[in-house]
């Protein structure tokens, strides 16, 4: 899993994480680096700062490796503040912003990076299929939860089962459309998700979503399109378009809760249609992925942590 992220680090920072126990190395979930500053690795949620002061030439280092030495290249990808990386992980970047006519144009003198470590837990969305399968199809679904609580791991591995499908469950696969506007959830390089999602998947890699999510309509036919993050008018808008033109939905909201949501102005129709028939809060009280409860469109609990209501 980190193979690929030391590649791209300074020997000496690489040095630091190789001195770790292997059950931390397996919950560290960002690695932050900034100039002049120790070295953060982010484990279970925690901050934990080893002793290395992060050096200008750790930076330049970094920023070649990951840009393989071509940061003219890479000039889309600065625009957005993050590179996605072999493996799916993604580099935030901060530093000198240069604006044109009042947009970004580019980062220019990179002092910070902080690197997302991707993680796929093949399986950990097989416990919700009893709550979000029904009649032969899925039913269109919003997991909700703060940042850090698994939203995009429980996604990508929906998505995979909707792609695959389940003989033991007697689930059929059928046609996925992943609009990945951030390159989280297939982490896309060069166009190919670096992510197992299952034989039946099509990805819009970098594509905003509202745009996306009408572009794989019109020219992929999916069953079912996964989106991350949901939030701008103009999303809520693509998703109505979708539900109405009969294709299911898998997407995922920043917010603590089911109640929250009701008071988001653009998400206010999808709610008042009852679009969405299932909403899945998420939790870090078991670590990231912990399933809080599940309502239906109604905003009846069906599942709740501690057990079922029937």
């Amino acid at each position: 899993m980190l193979a690929s992220i030391t590649t791209v680090l300074p020997p000496e920072i690489t040095g630091v994480i190789d001195t770790l126990s292997p059950p931390l190395l397996e919950r560290m979930e960002e690695i932050r680096v900034r100039v002049n500053r120790p070295l953060e690795l982010i484990i279970d949620g925690n901050p934990y700062f080893p002793a290395y002061i992060v050096t200008a030439t750790d930076a330049i280092h970094i920023l070649n490796k990951i840009s393989k030495h071509s940061i003219y290249a890479l000039e889309e990808e600065l625009k957005q503040g993050y590179i996605t990386i072999t493996g799916g992980h993604r580099v935030g970047l901060a530093g000198k912003v240069i604006t044109e006519q009042g947009k970004v144009k580019a980062i220019r003198d990179v002092s910070s990076f902080n690197i997302r470590i991707a993680k796929q837990k093949i399986g950990v969305a097989t416990p919700l299929m009893p709550y979000l399968y029904e009649k032969g199809r899925w039913l269109s679904t919003m997991v909700i939860g703060p940042p850090q609580t698994g939203k995009t791991t429980l996604l990508r591995d929906l998505a995979r089962i909707m792609s695959s499908g389940c003989e033991e469950k007697r689930v059929a696969s059928c046609k996925v459309g992943i609009v990945d506007e951030r390159s989280e959830i297939a982490g896309c390089v060069h166009g190919i998700p670096q992510h197992d999602l299952g034989q039946r998947v099509d990805v819009l890699d970098s594509c905003p979503k509202a745009e996306g999510m009408m572009m794989m309509i019109r020219s992929m036919s999916p069953d079912v399109i996964v989106v991350d993050e949901i939030g701008r008018m103009e999303d809520s808008e693509a998703v109505m378009e979708a539900v109405n033109a009969g294709v299911g939905l898998l997407m995922s909201v920043h917010a603590f809760s089911f109640d929250e949501l009701k008071s988001r102005p653009s998400l206010r129709e999808i709610l008042s249609y009852r679009a969405v028939k299932r909403f899945v809060e998420l939790t870090r009280s078991n670590g990231p992925g912990s399933i809080k409860r599940i309502v239906n469109e109604m905003g009846e609990e069906i599942y709740r942590e501690e057990g079922v209501r029937r």
